[in-house]
């Protein structure tokens, strides 16, 4: 979630110092206020959003008997938290359907938006509903954009229509959907020309394909990082195109992400979806009201759920809970946990998730190394079955031979196994403390067993 990183954190201040007063006054709202603004422009917000989202929160705020609330700093939080939800466009918007089959999606946008991945992953992303997509390859002006479908389709078994690059965009739209009635596909989406910039041509093709087709959503495919231009970007195409909504590629890029926050109210456009990685099941639905939380340091844990219920074998996770709880977690267990952990994504992206994560300082910093997880996996892989289900059997010719084989150090495979070892006393620990009430010794004895031992197994 690097797209708010600086806004977040510029805002998370803000609020921990209204946090802290026992009575919060006009000039105190007033003072958070100026510092929210602020922060809003550096994150490249649209300067007449931002005037009207001040006013409408101060109008609020101040209006609320704010000094009799039993905590004042945390009612301007909400506030905060409601109008910046209503910004990005109050709850979550989904895609059409129409009446009969098929749903005809058409993606616009300009060239290097992300258009035709962005094309296969919303395909993906259908697909895990049992959708049967037909991909269009409309773009027959950009080199290699019909091979590049097609290498897409390929990689998520959906079939992609083509008549190569010679014959007109409009007629190979009406020809891809009369294929997909004929076949019984329920979705269709065509992959459209992008240009450098908006230019009439694009715009007329655009709306001839439009005319045959009759699209139940014409989604904008809008690059984030560009900041402003994206969204002065949607504003053209919305005023020609009339679009349903619009699709934010390369939010996890390092930028100020004010698009996001601007989209929804210059162009009255929804922001249906948002790509955080370039992996092709790296497309979430937008929920307006989880970004906003994400933003201000609340954490995300209704997306991080739906994630590991999606990924994660919910028996597996059972099993592996009981053999946590009665310290029977062997080396194969450890193995297989990565493996859940690793399907639900970048690690850094999770723990982005997580509330009041990016508060403390070590994690934040702690960028998950892919290449030392594949080292600890290399080492486990290296040990013999009875070697896995019994450490101890691991003496230091058999740590010497399980680093020669897994090319690490034996320095490496003392460390694994040392962190292995007090994984497990602390599952112990927990497990014991963990009464049928919760934590034994309340906050308290789990700080303390938590500080002592809270390593993280790859450092």
């Amino acid at each position: 979630m690097a797209a708010f990183e600086s806004l977040s954190s510029r805002l998370q201040n803000v609020f921990s110092k209204l946090r802290g007063k026992g009575k919060v006054s006009e000039d105190d709202v007033n003072e958070a206020m100026r510092e929210v603004r602020l922060a809003l422009l550096e994150a490249d917000v649209n300067f007449k959003v931002v005037k009207d989202f001040i006013a409408k929160v101060k109008e609020q705020a101040i209006g609320l008997d704010v000094s009799k609330s039993f905590t004042p700093g945390m009612v301007v939080i909400d506030i905060v938290n409601k109008e910046l939800t209503q910004l990005m466009g109050g709850t979550q918007s989904k895609l059409a359907k129409a009446n009969k089959p098929p749903t005809v999606i058409m993606m616009a946008g300009l060239q290097g938006a992300g258009k035709t991945t962005t094309t296969g992953k919303l395909a993906k992303l259908l697909q895990k509903s049992n959708s049967k997509p037909l991909l269009i390859a409309c773009d027959i002006y950009r080199p290699a954009a019909i091979k590049q479908l097609q290498v897409l389709g390929e990689q998520i078994k959906a079939p992609v229509f083509s008549l190569g690059d010679q014959t007109s965009p409009v007629e190979i739209a009406r020809q891809g959907l009369q294929q997909a009635k004929d076949n019984g596909h329920d979705y269709v989406i065509i992959d459209t020309a992008g240009r450098l910039h908006i230019d009439e041509a694009l715009m007329e093709e655009l709306k001839q394909i439009h005319q045959v087709v009759n699209p139940d959503e014409v989604l904008l495919v809008v690059d984030a990082m560009t900041g402003q231009d994206a969204v002065n970007v949607a504003k053209s195409f919305h005023e020609q195109l009339e679009l349903t909504g619009v699709v934010l590629t390369k939010l996890d890029g390092d930028t100020r992400g004010g698009a996001a926050l601007s989209v929804k109210a210059v162009t009255g456009c929804p922001i249906k979806f948002a790509a955080m990685g370039e992996k092709i099941d790296a497309l979430e639905p937008f929920h307006p009201e989880r970004m906003a939380s994400r933003i201000l340091g609340m954490g995300d844990m209704l997306s991080l759920i739906e994630k590991a219920q999606s990924n994660i074998d919910a028996e597996k996770a059972k099993e592996m809970e009981r053999k946590m709880r009665t310290a029977e977690f062997t080396f194969d267990d450890f193995l297989e946990q990565m493996e859940q952990v690793r399907k639900l994504g970048p690690l850094d992206q999770i723990m982005d998730m997580l509330p009041g994560m990016n508060k403390m300082k070590g994690i934040k910093d702690m960028k998950v190394d892919e290449k030392q997880i594949g080292r600890v996996e290399a080492i486990v892989r290296s040990m013999t079955k009875e070697e896995k289900q019994h450490p101890e059997l691991l003496n230091h010719s058999r740590r010497k031979r399980v680093a020669a084989g897994s090319g690490t150090t034996v320095v490496e495979v003392n460390r694994l196994i040392k962190q292995f070892d007090d994984m497990k006393k602390m599952m112990k620990q927990f497990s014991s403390m963990m009464g049928p009430k919760g934590p034994k010794g309340g906050k308290k004895g789990l700080k303390g067993m938590l500080g002592k031992n809270m390593k993280f197994p790859f450092g």
